[in-house]
């Protein structure tokens, strides 16, 4: 671990001063990430050979320490710079989660440091990515929520339990011969339905390296699953297991094989492999309250969780602004109309700097 930066201190109760320090040890860092409450697996060292080796973003790791050296609190920032889009420091970028944990006090003296250090780069926003608690001292939006589906012990029961409309949504694909396979071997199959979606949706889409640097990073928390229509992939998803959730981070499906319901497979089927691990809960991941993808995630029971995102910036503009407007609607347009294999060669150009 490095000492402090900027030899910052903050004063703790009785008197005593704890220190903000940049953490340059992984076994330090991860072991605290695995022993703190609201820690995610976005919190994990890993991340930052993802973020700084595949997409070349700078990673500062802080965390507050006592005076006997002790962790109390750690923030992962990484410094996204576009001469496009601007300059973001954000916690973390790409994922849902990943703000300041740890005591209190120590979070408030992260959050002051994470405003220092976006003062000192000139950035035009920083974003901590909470969940269940907001960042002390700084604004908080509430413009997406997570949507999460408790777990019985049987997924027989859950099955059970569901409306008819959505046990025949299941069974439907099941009927048509769908069929599901998991394994670190599916990132090829996963990519090759996601980037084929991202583009139909027109949207740049993150490099087949991004998530492979990912399964190397996490072999025992990432989970690939890809549904097969014969020896074509129609549906896939990647995501993490983590304190007794497993979250669905990335999903898709491949239009032309909507009417076979696909992706009512796909989740049915991590859903069910949740259950078989022991784990309590599925997190249907995050989206924009009221739109589509939110109705297709409450469908199955789940219930909303409000996400907390706290965001600085010097201009006094409390949120990022959203890609909406005509010129928005334009350029996703002329994406989506775009050869497959152009958009995979330009896409993960500009997906690395949206984060």
């Amino acid at each position: 671990m490095s000492g402090a930066i900027h030899s910052r201190e903050r004063e703790m109760p009785g008197g005593k001063s704890m220190e903000i320090v940049r953490v340059d040890d992984a076994a330090t860092w991860d072991g605290f990430v695995a022993s703190t409450p609201g820690a995610a697996v976005c919190h994990r060292w890993g991340w930052r050979h993802v973020f700084d080796d595949v997409l070349g973003h700078e990673c500062v790791y802080l965390a507050a320490r006592d005076p006997g050296g002790s962790l109390l609190a750690v923030i992962p920032l990484v410094v996204v710079r576009s001469a496009l889009f601007g300059r973001y420091v954000v916690s973390v970028p790409f994922l849902n989660y990943g703000g300041a944990v740890g005591r209190d006090d120590g979070r408030a003296a992260l959050v002051t440091a994470a405003v220092e250090e976006t003062r000192r780069r000139r950035a035009d926003l920083l974003e901590l990515r909470g969940r269940g608690q907001e960042s002390p001292g700084i604004p908080t939006v509430y413009r997406r929520v997570t949507v999460v589906l408790p777990l019985p012990q049987s997924a027989d029961a859950l099955f059970d339990g569901f409306p008819a409309k959505l046990r025949s949504q299941i069974r439907r694909p099941q009927k048509e011969g769908l069929t599901t396979r998991f394994g670190p071997d599916q990132i090829g199959p996963f990519y090759e339905v996601f980037a084929r979606n991202m583009r139909d949706l027109g949207t740049p889409v993150l490099s087949r390296r991004f998530f492979e640097a990912i399964g190397r990073q996490f072999p025992e928390s990432a989970d690939v699953g890809v549904v097969y229509a014969g020896s074509r992939p129609v549906a896939a998803g990647f995501g993490f297991r983590w304190a007794g959730e497993f979250e669905m981070t990335w999903a898709s499906s491949i239009r032309e094989f909507n009417r076979s319901a696909p992706n009512m497979l796909l989740y049915w089927a991590f859903i069910a492999r949740a259950i078989e691990a022991g784990l309590t809960a599925f997190n249907f991941g995050r989206c924009t309250p009221g739109g589509g993808t939110h109705r297709f995630k409450r469908q199955w029971g789940a219930v909303d969780e409000p996400l907390p995102w706290g965001q600085w910036t010097s201009r006094g503009v409390a949120a990022m602004p959203e890609p909406v407007g005509p010129v928005f609607r334009a350029a996703t347009s002329v994406w989506s109309r775009l050869p497959l294999g152009f958009t995979r060669w330009v896409g993960p150009r500009l997906a690395r700097l949206l984060p």
